[in-house]
């Protein structure tokens, strides 16, 4: 069965960022969104741990180990960008500031709830960091993840049954199958793999979907 690599999904999400959007990377997969903007496209890239204006990854050899993103990643700053405070970061984060928000999740459920930060096992260590601050701070909310876990179970639900980062905050969904959208009625399909039939893919869903407009 076919189905969109990482770079792939990414580069989805790309597209879907408009000019100007001031936008935060969550750590791991969406990290990756970064290599994919174009550079004709002034997009304004935020990073929790105090940084405006990241660029895409180093080249190999040329990683500065002193200018990280929030997942401790080397990264690049375009002309312009700017270093600031932590508590400055956070203040953008909680006002209202940035635009779009890109995060992974563990589920998202059919009315956008969001759990990305535990996922309930007793010995799970948590790691929320700034996730419930993006989640409720930034106007919109996509997320990045695979479809299934790996034994095969849907991460997309009817009910969130991990602990909530934020109750009704996602608007967009990319995964490796699909790009859905979190609507009034439900989850409409936008996108599907090619080979990959709706009827298919609702199998694999454990939340009703709704088919493309």
């Amino acid at each position: 069965m076919n189905r969109f690599s990482r770079d792939q999904i990414a580069a989805r999400v790309a597209q879907d960022i408009p000019e100007g959007a001031y936008v935060n990377l969550g750590i791991g997969l969406p990290t990756k969104v970064a290599n994919y903007l174009p550079l004709d496209k002034e997009v304004f890239l935020h990073s929790e741990n105090g940084l405006l204006g990241m660029g895409p990854a180093p080249a190999p050899g040329e990683e500065d180990e002193d200018l990280i993103n929030a997942g401790k990643q080397p990264v690049t700053l375009l002309t312009g960008g700017a270093y600031f405070h932590h508590g400055d970061s956070f203040a953008m984060m909680r006002g209202g500031h940035l635009d779009i928000c890109v995060l992974g999740a563990f589920q998202v459920s059919a009315s956008g709830d969001l759990a990305n930060w535990h996922t309930g096992v007793p010995d799970a260590i948590p790691a929320v960091g700034g996730a419930m601050d993006l989640a409720i701070g930034a106007k919109q909310v996509f997320v990045m993840m695979e479809h299934q876990t790996k034994t095969g179970e849907s991460k997309i639900v009817s009910h969130c049954t991990y602990p909530l980062t934020g109750i009704g905050c996602v608007n967009r969904i990319y995964t490796d199958l699909a790009v859905l959208d979190v609507t009034g009625h439900g989850l409409r399909v936008r996108e599907i793999v090619e080979g990959l039939s709706f009827e298919e893919l609702q199998k694999m869903t454990d939340a009703p979907l709704l088919p493309a407009a």
